[in-house]
């Protein structure tokens, strides 16, 4: 395996594979297998084409020798930021072909976070589109490329720049068969953790837990050949990706729709216009679409499920979404790091409609921990724990976030506060300091150390505050040096400055003569956290 990665024990490995759970089959022979039973059924469509299976594969072997050609090989990282298009599916099979290792950075991310997972990945090539939403991507990439000696390649999903290669440059006339195939047991891709402490830590999928994981989750679904799925929210997510996600359509044989925008005449008019069975979602856009006229405008018969996944969707906005689209709604719960559950059609109504979801292997192994690492009863908070054949056994190339993260038999710490039923998951919130923006993991260490560079500042703390759309937002509160002063636009100036991502700003600032604190000495953000709620329903009350 990859150095810098932890393997499942040989006895594990050698269960899941007697159970059929791996299959030792990679990722692109995955996609050829269902190519070979529906090689002329639509696999992919996007604002300007729609693909074939047998036109993907085709398009995917094309690309991997290009790129085999271009110089990357087997193990080799790459930074993957290619937006949502029908390049990324190719360009993704493509690199997953040769055993090049995609490191799956999402679509806001910019210079501190590119920086990081260029460095810390070891990553020769960065692939980006040439645009996204008016952000030239190329010009950070060659930003990146002259601070950082070891990325080699930028390889752009449109129209390269000098010094750049493009994408269709690199597709050749022919695909011989590879002269490598990857170990199903290797790392196939390194997702993105949801940054608990600091920037993220990389977190490395094989093929063979990656390929479970996708089928379980579109069994889960009932996912087939007639499965039609709306990709709106960034495929670069785990949660798009394979959960079930676009791996996850590929594998049952059904077509992945692309929408090109997030407004609820794009996604909705697709789902008329497409048949789509099941659209991913986020508490954001449901809140929208429950107060809107879409059924008014669209035929939406064809519409089965709609999943919410990145955070909670209250007992209330279930109830509202179904009565207002005439769907399922599933709530589908997990981490990049491996578990996934989801709430299932045949759940009792209770279930369906409060809880987080069961597992989707029966191999997954799930405990609830008090603080001293106990067991707790069913139906007693504590900290979600698992261990199982598409949970990861360990961060790449960080042995302290391991040492904290996983228990001495092989159990992954979640963080989240959990209640168990059964099998049944009912979450509750975080146990650490991170802000849940719509499902856009936020986290307070990074945010803060970035805020304490600004010269006017003295110290700072960042908690949540509720939104009724978001769920949570960032607020900054601050002290300031003696004489300074700080406004909220010079704040989100100076941090746009540093190269962060968007979601991440401080939506509020409040700037305070000096903050709360325990008799240690420690800043009471439990107490900060009250006043800005205290302050917030004022406002409204106002």
């Amino acid at each position: 395996m990859l150095e810098g990665c932890v393997p499942w024990p040989e006895d594990f490995a050698k269960r899941y594979r007697a159970l059929g759970l791996w299959q030792d089959i990679t990722l692109f022979e995955m996609l050829e297998q269902s190519a070979a039973k529906w090689p002329e059924r639509i696999a992919l469509v996007d604002s300007t084409e729609r693909l074939t299976y047998a036109e993907l594969v085709r398009r995917a072997k094309r690309l991997s020798e290009g790129l085999r050609d271009l110089g990357l090989k087997p193990l080799d990282r790459t930074v993957f930021q290619i937006n949502n298009q029908a390049s990324f599916a190719i360009a993704f099979f493509a690199l997953v072909r040769i055993g090049v290792i995609p490191v799956m950075a999402l679509p806001p991310h910019r210079q501190n976070e590119i920086r990081h997972f260029l460095k810390f990945s070891g990553a020769t090539a960065y692939l980006i589109p040439d645009r996204m939403r008016g952000f030239d991507c190329r010009v950070m990439a060659l930003e990146m490329k002259a601070e950082i000696p070891s990325l080699r390649h930028i390889i752009v999903a449109g129209e390269a720049c000098e010094g750049q290669v493009s994408l269709n440059s690199l597709i050749s006339t022919d695909a011989p068969p590879p002269a490598f195939r990857p170990d199903p047991s290797e790392v196939a891709l390194m997702l993105l953790s949801g940054g608990t402490t600091a920037l993220p830590k990389l977190i490395p999928r094989t093929h063979n837990d990656y390929v479970l994981n996708a089928r379980l989750a579109g069994e889960a679904c009932g996912f087939c050949e007639d499965t039609v799925y709306l990709a709106v929210l960034p495929l670069a997510h785990n949660y798009s990706l394979a959960c079930p996600g676009m791996l996850a359509t590929l594998y049952h044989g059904g077509r992945v729709v692309i929408a090109p925008a997030h407004d609820p005449d794009t996604i909705f008019g697709l789902v008329e216009k497409e048949r789509v069975t099941l659209i991913p979602a986020a508490v954001p856009l449901i809140a929208g679409w429950v107060t809107s006229d879409i059924p008014r405008k669209y035929d939406l018969s064809s519409l089965k499920i709609v999943q919410n996944g990145g955070a909670r969707l209250s007992t209330e906005l279930r109830k509202k979404l179904r009565a207002h689209l005439g769907c399922l709604t599933q709530e589908d719960y997990g981490t990049a790091e491996g578990l996934i559950n989801l709430t299932r059609a045949d759940d009792p109504e209770e279930v369906q409609l409060t809880s987080s979801g069961c597992p989707i292997c029966d191999e997954d192994e799930i405990k609830v921990l008090d603080a001293e690492g106990n067991e707790v009863q069913d139906g007693e908070p504590g900290e979600l724990a698992v261990r199982g054949p598409y949970t990861i056994r360990g961060y790449y190339n960080n042995p302290a976030a391991n040492a904290k993260a996983f228990t001495a038999d092989g159990f992954y710490r979640m963080g989240d506060i959990v209640r168990k039923r059964g099998r049944h998951i009912w979450a509750e919130g975080r146990k650490g300091d991170l802000i849940n923006r719509g499902g856009e993991k936020i986290s307070v260490d990074e945010i803060e150390n970035l805020i304490l560079k600004h010269p006017s500042v003295q110290a700072v703390a960042l908690v949540a505050m509720s939104d009724p759309i978001y769920g949570e937002k960032a607020c900054a509160f601050a002290t300031l040096k003696d004489g300074a002063s700080l406004g909220f636009k010079d704040l989100s100036d100076f941090l746009l400055a540093q190269g962060i991502a968007k979601f991440k700003l401080p939506e509020r600032l409040e700037v305070l003569d000096e903050f709360p604190v325990s008799p240690a000495g420690k800043i009471l953000r439990r107490t900060l956290r009250d006043m800005i709620e205290a302050k917030l329903a004022d406002e409204k009350r106002n």
